[in-house]
């Protein structure tokens, strides 16, 4: 018995263009953000001050801190405007309609019974709960890439050592939803559906 929700024999819809690029676009400025943002770590960790862990050099990206923050910054922007236009496109398609928790999602998870409506529940209820996790990667890493612009967002974490433990926090939270993301992607469509979502 498979695993994944759907029989062999049905046939998936093909993914929007724009979710296609939205993807993709998610998973190269993370990538980017995440080595350059471990660059930009070793400089003075944030546990431990520079005599705290350090980060092997083969999962970095910049070579030294200038330039992991060069790298890191660019795909901050590119990150940022990805996740702009996706929320304006899903706001004029109406795709939020299917894709973000309701209560009925809720409902689901005390009463059915029914385990495609149970995995579907919970995709929705991740891929929900990603955005919250996005955006406040985007609003302390804003914080730090201007905090005498931006001194009052320091001020909201009390101290910059605040502002860059929350910022450090929100990455491998970000990891897990969005493998769990990505695991329940499978789990409700296979593998098609999931490569889908990129090509």
């Amino acid at each position: 018995m498979s695993s994944t929700i759907p029989s062999k024999g049905r046939k998936l819809p093909n993914q929007a263009i724009g979710a296609k690029v939205f993807h993709s676009g998610n998973i190269i400025s993370l990538f980017i953000m995440l080595t350059s943002g471990l660059q930009i770590y070793n400089a003075n960790p944030v546990f431990g001050g520079r005599a705290g862990l350090h980060i092997s050099p083969i999962f970095t990206l910049g070579a030294w801190l200038a330039g992991g923050r060069h790298w890191h910054f660019f795909a901050m922007w590119l990150f940022s405007l990805n996740l702009l236009w996706y929320g304006i496109y899903i706001l004029i398609t109406r795709r939020w309609r299917h894709r973000f928790v309701g209560v009925n999602d809720f409902k689901a998870l005390q009463k059915s019974h029914n385990s495609r409506r149970l995995i579907y529940a919970w995709h929705r209820i991740v891929y929900t709960a990603i955005i919250p996790i996005l955006l406040l990667a985007i609003f302390t890493g804003i914080g730090m890439y201007k905090p005498a612009q931006f001194y009052w967002i320091v001020n909201i974490f009390g101290s910059w050592q605040g502002l860059r433990i929350a910022h450090f926090c929100s990455v491998p939270i970000l990891i897990v939803f969005a493998i769990a993301h990505y695991l329940l992607g499978r789990k409700a469509g296979g593998e098609q559906l999931t490569e889908s979502m990129f090509w």
